[in-house]
Order: C-alpha cells, then sequence, then structure tokens
C-alpha cells in the first residue's frame, strides 16, 4: 500500500508531504489545477522517462520520493529480498532528476536503474487509464488474473514442476545426443589418455618424495666429500677435532672450578657441547653410511621425472594435477561408453515426463476456459450499469502457436472488450477511450478484487464522458473496490467524490509571477464546501451546500481532519 508520496521542485510543485491510507482516496481540483502532476510524479517514481522539463522553473533539481508499505504485496517482498533490498516490510523508492547530469532512482536507498523501477512498480500499483502502468494491458498480467480468479495456484505450481522436470531431461538428452556425435573420436582420445595415465600411476604425493631422491641422488658425490670433511672436524683422529678440543677444554675448566664455583655453568656447557657434538658426528656418519652413488636410480628418476612431466604438458596442467586428473578421464570415459544405453533410458524418462506435464496442462487448459467464460459474463454484465449498455467483454483461452511446453501452460490469454453494442470484440489494449478502458478495468477489478496481487489501484478518467446514475455506480463501485484494496481515483464528479473514505484537494494559486500547485486532506466540511463547488454554478448557494452535505452523509463517508 502507498504511504507517503514527497514531491519537491516538481513541475509547480515547490514542495509537497502527503500521507496516505487504505480505501478510496478521491483526488480533485479546478481544471488546470495539476490534478495530474500526482500521477506524473508517481509514474516517474515508477520508472518513467526522466525529462529535465518537470524540474520547477529556477530549480536545480527535481525529486520524488514514494514509500510502501509491502505487507500486503508478498511478491513485491520476494522481489526486494531477492535483490537484496530488504525491506522489513517497507520500500522507499527515490527518483532525482538533475537539470544537468543524468537522473538517479534509489530503492531502500541503493542505487538502482529505472527498469528496476519498472519491474518492482508494476508489483506494487495498477494506473487505470490511458497509462503505460496498466497492467491489465499486458498479456501475462490477464493470464495471472483469469488463473488467480480461477484459483489456480497450486495447479500452476504442480504444472512448473512437471515442467521443469521435462525441461531438465530433455537437456540431458540433447547433451547426450550431441557428444554422440563426436564420440567415436572423444572415445579414442580419452581411452588412450586414461592408458597412459594409469600406466604411469603417480601417486598422490610421489611426485614430491621423487624430486627429493633425484636431488639427493643427482648430488650424492658433493654430499659425500663434504659430509666426511664435516665428520673429520667433528670427531676425527686428528687431536684437533671439534669433539678433542672441547673435552681438553671441559676437563681443563673442571679444575678451575675445584677453585672457583662460580665455573659450574661454564663446566655443564662445555659438557652439553661435547655431547652434542659426538651425537652430531654420529647421526652424520649413519647419513653418510647409507649415502652411496647409484647411477642405476638416479637414471631411473629422471627417466620417471621426465615422464611425468611430459604428460603434464600434453595435458596442460602441472605435474602435481596429474593424479587428480585421472578419475575424472575415466569418469567421462565411463559415461560416453555408457551413453547409449543413457539415451535409450533417458528418452523414456522424458516421453514419461511430457506426458505427465500435457495432462496437468489440458487440466488447466479446462479450468482456464470455464474460468474465462464466468469472467467474461461478470464482466459484461457489469458494463452495461457503467455506461456501455450493450457492450461485450470475452477472454478468449487460444493455444499457442507451438505446443512445446512453457512452465504457465500451453493457452494464449487475452481480454477483448466491445464498447458499443454491433462492434465486434477486440483486444483490450486496443480500446480507444481512456475512460472506456477504466470503467472496463473497474468492472475486472471489483470482480477479481480477492484475487488481485496487486495492493495499490489508481484509477484517471474514469469518469469521462458519464454523469447521474451512472457516475454514482462508479463512484459505488470504486468504494466497494476500496473495502478491499487502497483505490486512488482524481474525478471530476462529486457523485464519484462524495463516496471517497478520504478526499484530497489540488489547487493553484501565484505569488510574484511564479504559480504554485499545492495538495491538503479536506476535513467533512472542507468536503461540503469542494463537493459544492463541483456541482456547479458561479454562485454557491446554501441549497447546493445542503445538497453537498447529503451526498456524503448518504454515502456514510467518515471525515477525514
Amino acid at each position: 500500500m502507498l504511504t507517503h508520496i514527497h514531491i519537491w521542485n516538481f513541475a509547480i510543485v515547490e514542495r509537497l508531504d502527503l500521507p496516505l491510507e487504505g480505501g478510496l482516496t478521491v483526488l480533485t481540483g479546478e481544471t488546470g489545477a495539476g490534478k495530474s502532476i500526482l500521477l506524473d510524479a508517481l509514474g516517474l517514481a515508477l520508472g518513467d522517462r526522466a525529462d529535465t522539463g518537470v524540474i520547477r522553473h529556477g530549480a536545480e533539481k527535481a525529486e520524488i520520493s514514494v514509500t510502501f508499505s509491502t505487507h500486503d504485496a508478498p511478491e513485491a517482498e520476494a522481489w526486494l529480498q531477492a535483490h537484496e533490498l530488504d525491506s522489513a516490510g517497507e520500500c522507499i523508492i527515490r527518483r532525482v532528476i538533475a537539470a544537468n547530469g543524468p537522473s538517479k532512482a534509489f530503492i531502500n536507498g541503493k542505487p538502482a536503474p529505472a527498469a528496476s523501477l519498472r519491474e518492482l512498480g508494476e508489483m506494487l500499483v495498477d494506473l487505470h487509464g490511458q497509462h503505460e502502468h496498466q497492467s491489465l494491458l499486458r498479456r501475462e498480467a490477464q493470464r495471472q488474473l483469469l488463473d488467480d480468479f480461477a484459483g489456480h495456484g497450486s495447479l500452476l505450481g504442480e504444472l512448473a514442476e512437471a515442467f521443469s522436470d521435462w525441461r531438465d531431461k530433455q537437456a540431458e538428452l540433447d547433451r547426450l545426443r550431441q557428444a554422440a556425435s563426436e564420440r567415436d573420436d572423444r572415445l579414442e582420445l580419452l581411452r588412450y589418455q586414461v592408458r597412459e595415465l594409469e600406466e604411469l600411476n603417480l601417486a598422490e604425493g610421489e611426485l614430491a618424495e621423487l624430486e627429493a631422491e633425484h636431488r639427493r641422488l643427482a648430488n650424492a658425490s658433493s654430499l659425500l666429500e663434504t659430509g666426511q670433511r664435516v665428520l673429520m672436524t667433528l670427531d676425527g683422529d686428528d687431536p684437533a677435532c671439534a669433539a678433542s678440543l672441547l673435552a681438553t677444554g671441559l676437563h681443563d675448566v673442571g679444575e678451575m672450578r675445584e677453585t672457583d664455583a662460580q665455573l659450574a655453568g661454564v663446566v655443564d656447557l662445555l659438557d652439553s657441547a661435547v655431547i652434542q657434538a659426538r651425537e652430531a658426528a654420529s647421526e652424520l656418519r649413519h647419513y653418510l653410511d647409507g649415502l652411496e652413488l647409484d647411477p642405476e636410480r638416479l637414471a631411473w628418476l629422471e627417466q620417471r621425472l621426465a615422464a611425468i612431466t611430459d604428460l603434464a604438458r600434453k595435458h596442460h596442467c602441472a605435474p602435481e594435477e596429474l593424479p587428480a586428473l585421472l578419475p575424472r578421464l575415466q569418469a567421462e570415459l565411463a559415461e560416453l561408453e555408457q551413453a547409449e544405453v543413457r539415451a535409450g533410458n533417458l528418452q523414456a524418462e522424458v516421453d514419461a515426463a511430457l506426458a505427465a506435464y500435457r495432462k496437468l496442462a489440458e487440466k488447466l487448459g479446462k479450468g482456464r476456459r470455464r474460468a474465462a467464460k464466468k469472467l467474461g459474463e461478470a464482466v459484461t454484465e457489469s458494463m452495461q450499469t457503467l455506461g456501455m449498455e450493450g457492450g461485450r467483454f470475452e477472454v478468449a483461452v487460444e493455444p499457442l502457436e507451438s505446443d512445446t511446453p512453457v512452465a504457465t501452460g500451453l493457452e494464449r490469454i487475452e481480454f477483448r472488450v466491445s464498447a458499443n453494442p454491433g462492434q465486434p470484440v477486440r483486444p483490450l489494449a486496443k480500446v480507444a477511450s481512456g475512460g472506456e478502458l477504466s470503467r472496463i478495468s473497474l468492472a475486472i477489478q471489483v470482480i477479481t478484487a480477492r484475487d488481485s496481487r496487486i495492493p495499490t489501484l489508481i484509477f484517471d478518467e474514469v469518469d469521462v464522458g458519464i454523469g447521474g446514475r451512472v457516475a454514482e455506480i462508479v463512484g459505488q463501485l470504486l468504494r466497494t473496490l476500496g473495502e478491499q484494496r487502497q483505490v486512488i481515483c482524481v474525478t471530476h464528479l462529486p457523485q464519484v467524490a462524495a463516496l471517497g473514505h478520504h478526499h484530497l484537494q489540488v489547487s493553484k494559486t501565484a505569488e510574484q509571477d511564479r504559480t504554485h500547485s499545492r495538495i491538503q486532506i479536506l476535513d467533512t466540511e472542507e468536503r461540503v464546501d469542494e463537493l459544492a463547488r463541483m456541482l456547479g454554478g458561479i454562485e454557491i448557494t446554501e441549497q447546493t451546500l445542503s445538497h453537498a452535505r447529503e451526498m456524503i452523509e448518504r454515502a456514510g463517508t467518515p471525515s477525514t481532519p
């Protein structure tokens, strides 16, 4: 539901902060006062093309901000969550049009393209009249409205699941068939590649071990020579080796400690050094005993590392990735070898999925045709009381040109109307009269109100070309619709205005060569004055005021202070 509109420097509106409520809100004012400004501003907020001409003269930019409660718009709430624009039950759309530079748009404080405003706006507001936001002019909206009217929600869900099942299986079958055309060449290549990798038999982590062993054997001579030299330095036959020198030092300092106990720490350190030097020599001697020159092993290592490198180059991967490559190629090979068997089984699954889809689609089609007849008769009956005597409304349910499954069924839905007797029905989108279109839309909305998904309806030009009894019927229908949805109606007729739950008046003033438009919420007495003005005459008499007051009282409209 639309809860607030903020307009700043738009057309002849300098500033407007307007709270809105549920029910039927009527918008009135003298011709030229600017009643269309509110709808134009709302249209911009919902993604209409921006034009710098809408900026108030002398201002640098115009701004429109609209606030919606999304508690009654689950589809909009889901859209916001899907686009990471969490609303917590509220959605704020802001549009800024600058004199110099592109326009900017924001949804819940985050920048958004105009296309997103239009997509979201179609879930929040329906503008009825000669306006691009008229959802009833869109085929998809007509189909959705008919299905909602018929109560097809669960059936559509089942159909969508059946469609998804068929589509996924058909896609897999197409992929297998495509693979089959290249199957022989790919099979031959895969078998060769798998055989090479299996013969290589490279284990996970083996490459690092092979490289370490190769480095050791390739440098065995150098390691032996250097190791022997270090061993002699640590603990050899020479009295000048490290272990002998440390032992001599230990003996001498030990004698010194007999004289001065402060050298006890030095004795301990030298003792540890002697032990560590001899342990290091022992481990080095053990290492050198196990180190030997092995030209044959070295040659084998070089050959295996070369084979690993060459195979990795063939597969355009790092050598350490080869062990993981083998199971992937084996799986692809197995899939291709079983492709013919799988294709045969899958074809049967596709046929079964298609049969299940068509069974549900046929059930849906029958339900649509029954609901189309019922809806057409109900709207036709309503048209007779809305100044379109002899008019007809039909819901055409026709098969799609292709019988390829789609998620929403196999029918094309189109609303068709003839507003005058003797004329053929035509698509609703081609109805010429804005007033007739609005009244037909009103009839449809009243009949389908409990099933509609859009919480806010705006009617413009709904009263064009009517008056008297028909005008009062239109007002009563709008009020009835307002009991279930938020309805905003721009009207010139007192019969319609008197039936509003809330009343807004647009007025225009000129001050110092500048024109301003303002919108105010009327209380009961102000409504009486406004209705009296609408009832006519240059001079408003007590009789006119009494008539206006009687119209409001008869409508049972509560005051709106």
